[in-house]
C-alpha cells in the first residue's frame, strides 16, 4: 500500500470516529433532557394528586367558597392534560408551552385559593390541611429543582448542537429542532418556589 492510501484510510477513520462521536453526544444529551423531563412529570403527578386532597380538606369549612374550589379543580384537570401532552413529546415548543401556561393558570388558582383560606383559621389549624401544605410545599421545592435540571439539560443539548461540527450534522441525524425551555406563564412568581400556608 502506498502512503497515499495509508493516510486517505487514517483521514476517513479519524472522519468516521468523530461523526460517530457527535451521534452519540446528541443521542446522550436528548436522553438526558428527556429523562429530565421525566423527573418534572414525576413531581407534577404527585403535586396534582395532592391537590384533591386539598380541596376535600377545605370543602368542609369553606361551603361559601365553591367557585374558588371549582376553578382550582379545573385549572388541575388543564394541567394534568398538558403534562399528557408534553410528556408525549419533551422538548417541543407547542407541548411545553401548553404545559407552562396550564401551570400558571394552577398556581394563579392556588394563590386565589391561599387568599380565601386566610378567612377560615379553623381550616389554617386543621392537621389534615397542614400535613397536605407540607408535603406539597415540598413537592414544589422538587418541581423547581426538576424543572432547573431539565432547562439545563436543553440548554446543553441546543449549545452542543449549535456549535462546529455537529451543526452539519445534527440535521442529518435527525435532531434538527431545538428543545424548548420549561417555562411557566406565571414566571415571575416562580423564580421561587411557591409559598403554600394555610
Amino acid at each position: 500500500m502506498s502512503i497515499t492510501m495509508i493516510v486517505t484510510l487514517v483521514i476517513i477513520a479519524v472522519v468516521l470516529l468523530a461523526v460517530i462521536g457527535i451521534y452519540n453526544k446528541l443521542v446522550t444529551l436528548k436522553n438526558r433532557f428527556e429523562n429530565g423531563f421525566s423527573q418534572i412529570a414525576v413531581q407534577l403527578k404527585r403535586r396534582y394528586d395532592l391537590i384533591p386532597n386539598l380541596v376535600e380538606t377545605a370543602k368542609a369549612y369553606m361551603k361559601h367558597e365553591s367557585g374558588t374550589l371549582e376553578a382550582v379543580i379545573a385549572a388541575r384537570n388543564k394541567a394534568v392534560s398538558g403534562l399528557s401532552a408534553a410528556s408525549a413529546a419533551p422538548g417541543s415548543p407547542g407541548a411545553m408551552s401548553g404545559l407552562g401556561q396550564a401551570e400558571g393558570q394552577l398556581i394563579g388558582a392556588m394563590g386565589r385559593l391561599n387568599v380565601v383560606m386566610e378567612a377560615y383559621p379553623d381550616l389554617k389549624a386543621n392537621q389534615n390541611m397542614l400535613q397536605v401544605s407540607e408535603e406539597l410545599t415540598s413537592t414544589e421545592n422538587k418541581v423547581a429543582f426538576a424543572r432547573q435540571a431539565f432547562n439545563d439539560a436543553v440548554t446543553e443539548y441546543n449549545t452542543y448542537k449549535q456549535t462546529f461540527p455537529p451543526v452539519l450534522l445534527a440535521g442529518l441525524f435527525g435532531h434538527g429542532a431545538n428543545g424548548t425551555l420549561l417555562e411557566f406563564a406565571d414566571s415571575d412568581k416562580i423564580q421561587e418556589a411557591p409559598k403554600v400556608s394555610f
